[in-house]
């Protein structure tokens, strides 16, 4: 116990006082910082914690259930102790209210009539002016934060140890959600964070403020007294919320700027302007080295890519809805984590390489991504697509001799030919389930299969003939022809 506060076996021990104890002794070594009168049934919105409650018993209920409600609700904010008047309002206490303040080591005082809660407050108040002083001292140091800013360049985690050893508290910092919102300050306990800005700012054990930004409340700070320490109050964990903001505004600045130069690095890269000795320098700049992919990730906007993402190094490029992302092979598990995401990713590659191949490969990923409703594709997982040139000339030439005529057909009649191929050969030929993918009768899907083999001229009972199609509809979706980007004759192209 800290000897230098006030407890309420203190003012027990007062002569003057004439107190007695009705229950909670466990609770005897609660530090008091204040008492006040108060009548209201539930005065804790505006209590700050460590307050010793004195009530003529005004505002204790008559009902057993709502006595023990009442004694609860003032020890989760904090209080110290409730001191009753004798031969005045009180109602007559239940066993239950005795056992909630035995349970929860809540001291439950008796105040003689003869005493005047004013003499209580008095002692109170000459009690604790040594520990005011050592508040007033605290907060001093505490604003002096902003000065160690400007002259030490101290980094977040440092800062805030400082604050804590100054404040006598426990610093978390969480956004809305509960995670983590500046780098080095651990994040709380969700269950302790408040359900709103506008909550109370006391909760048991210390106080939970809003961190201000530009747009709104970026997250909370939750301060809990630390054992032993000497806490500085509520005015020196309202700095200290301002200091996380400050910070937080640092952070974002910081981060904004970075992003901005990871994606004119990206698009340098993408255009192949830069030789691979610069591009590496510049890419360990921002922490990417390394085996690297290229990803091009659709259906999510770029804010929530960032959250996704934020603390994995990579480079971030919008390009109409497509996202470019580069960085390492990993970052494919948080971004196959997004709900509504279709996404594709290149091949590993050394950084500082020429993009051009892999911006093909994340591209074709994506598309598959998207037509097969998979969150990721990963190029060369495929098993065909490992047999196909990376070469868009003879891809493009493998596509018009297989299958140039299903696709000016299809072109000219605006048709479902070549999709009704691909889709029954990517469910093993089963017609009844690709005709239920295709929403089709499943003669309309055989009449289709028929008509595909007479105008290209090849049945495909044949293994050969199969084989080749395949082929030949894997090297169309990496050229971009079988998801409707490009409706043209492959001879056009």
């Amino acid at each position: 116990m800290d000897r230098n506060k006030l407890t309420v076996e203190d003012l027990l021990s007062f002569p003057a006082l004439q107190l007695r104890l009705l229950a909670g002794e466990g609770g005897l070594g609660r530090a008091v910082s204040w008492a006040h009168v108060s009548e209201l049934d539930d005065p804790t919105p505006w209590l700050l914690g460590a307050e010793m409650i004195m009530t003529t018993g005004l505002a204790i209920p008559r009902a057993a259930a709502r006595q023990r409600a009442y004694l609860e609700r003032l020890d989760d904010a904090g209080v110290a102790a409730l001191a009753l008047s004798a031969q005045l309002h009180v109602p007559p206490l239940h066993k239950a209210f005795f056992a909630a303040a035995e349970e929860r080591g809540m001291p439950v005082l008796q105040v003689p009539l003869a005493v005047p809660f004013i003499a209580v407050a008095q002692e109170v108040a000459a009690a604790v002016q040594e520990d005011a002083r050592q508040r007033l001292g605290a907060q001093l140091q505490v604003f002096g934060a902003l000065r160690w800013l400007a002259s030490e360049n101290l980094d977040t985690a440092t800062l805030f140890q400082r604050l804590e050893r100054l404040s006598g508290y426990d610093v978390y910092l969480c956004t809305p959600q509960g995670r983590p919102l500046l780098p080095g300050v651990p994040a709380p306990d969700p269950a302790v964070i408040p359900a709103s800005t506008d909550a109370p700012p006391t909760i048991p054990g210390g106080f939970a403020l809003p961190v201000l930004a530009p747009g709104g409340p970026a997250g909370f700070l939750i301060a809990f007294a630390r054992e032993g320490a000497r806490p500085a109050g509520l005015a020196v964990v309202q700095h200290i919320a301002t200091v996380a903001a400050l910070q937080l505004a640092m952070v974002r600045t910081e981060r904004e700027t970075l992003r901005r130069e990871g994606a004119e690095i990206l698009a340098e890269l993408l255009q192949d302007v830069l030789d691979p000795a610069t591009a590496r320098r510049r890419l360990l700049r921002h922490s990417i080295e390394g085996e690297t992919a290229l990803l091009v990730v659709r259906g999510v906007s770029e804010d929530a890519l960032l959250r996704s993402l934020d603390g994995q190094p990579h480079l971030l490029l919008g390009r109409g809805e497509d996202r470019y992302v580069l960085g390492s092979p990993e970052l494919g598990q948080a971004v196959a984590a997004m709900p509504g995401v279709a996404a594709g990713m290149s091949r590993p590659f050394p950084p500082g390489e020429p993009l051009r191949v892999a911006q093909r490969e994340a591209l074709w990923a994506a598309s598959n991504a998207a037509e097969s409703g998979r969150p990721l594709v990963r190029y060369g997982d495929d098993t065909a697509g490992r047999w196909l040139p990376d070469d868009p000339v003879v891809l493009t030439a493998l596509v018009e001799h297989v299958l140039g005529a299903a696709l000016r057909y299809d072109t000219a009649h605006n048709s479902q030919m070549l999709p009704s191929v691909r889709t029954w050969m990517e469910r093993d030929r089963r017609t009844d389930d690709a005709a239920a993918a295709l929403h089709v009768h499943p003669n309309t899907l055989a009449y289709r299969l028929r008509r595909f083999a007479e105008i290209t001229g090849r049945d495909l009972s044949s293994t050969g003939a199969f084989a080749e199609v395949w082929l030949a509809i894997r090297a169309a979706a990496q050229l971009g022809l079988m998801n409707g980007q490009d409706t043209r004759s492959v001879s056009d192209r």
